[in-house]
């Protein structure tokens, strides 16, 4: 019905999977990886890759959709990490820390895009492998038109309701990923659940999964 906010009855996020990892060999925990890297310990850099890399890539992945140059991306994330590790305060928030690094490097890529605008996906060819056998050409379709309109939403809203609603963050989660306050990150996606339902209406597409599903918020959204 008109007014309601946009609902979703099917999931749309595929991760493309990563080459296996190597086997985190390190023994210990964040705190002690940490600990360990500002040692000099070889093992603790290794350890960071492995336990992190399917983390980082699917953050990235959801924030950014098909992404021919997500591997540089990922690639970035690290780098970035390695290079501020030692400087790191609180070495058990490890994990929300490189979130926030690969919500960084996401919404530069995000701001160079517009800035030459050009939004570039696969063609149908060259799509990714997917993890799920069912998927079909609409499911596909529907990922390309859920991430055009994405595209038409200011950058930190963007990132706010694919952190939440695409990756399942909880709100806390969300805004420490985006170094703000819980207030703020509550009304950019009030903002973004009122855009995103606005323009996706407009996409045939979409529309099965804007019938019948959950809704994109939720009372503690706001």
């Amino acid at each position: 019905m008109r007014g309601e906010e946009p609902r979703l009855s099917r999931p749309l996020t595929l991760v493309r999977p990563l080459p296996p990892i190597a086997k985190d060999t390190f023994a210990g925990d964040d705190a002690a990886l940490v600990d360990g890297f500002r040692r000099g310990d070889r093992r603790a850099r290794a350890a960071l890759y492995d336990r992190y890399a399917e983390h980082i890539h699917r953050v990235l992945y959801r924030l950014l959709g098909f992404r021919h140059d997500l591997a540089d991306l990922h690639h970035d994330v690290f780098v970035r990490a390695l290079g501020s590790l030692p400087n790191l305060e609180d070495p058990s928030a490890l994990k929300g820390w490189l979130t926030m690094i690969a919500v960084h490097v996401a919404r530069s890529s995000i701001t160079r895009a517009r800035r030459r605008r050009w939004l570039w996906f696969l063609p149908s060819e060259e799509l990714p492998e997917i993890e799920s056998s069912a998927a079909s050409g609409e499911v596909l379709d529907a990922l390309r038109a859920t991430y055009a309109v994405l595209d038409t939403l200011p950058v930190d809203e963007r990132i706010a309701f694919a952190l939440r609603f695409i990756d399942g963050m909880e709100l806390t989660e969300v805004a420490a990923a985006c170094d703000t306050s819980l207030a703020t990150i509550k009304r950019r996606l009030a903002r973004a659940s009122a855009r995103f339902g606005a323009e996706a209406r407009k996409q045939p597409v979409l529309e099965a999964w804007l019938e019948g599903g959950t809704r994109w918020g939720n009372p503690s959204d706001r």
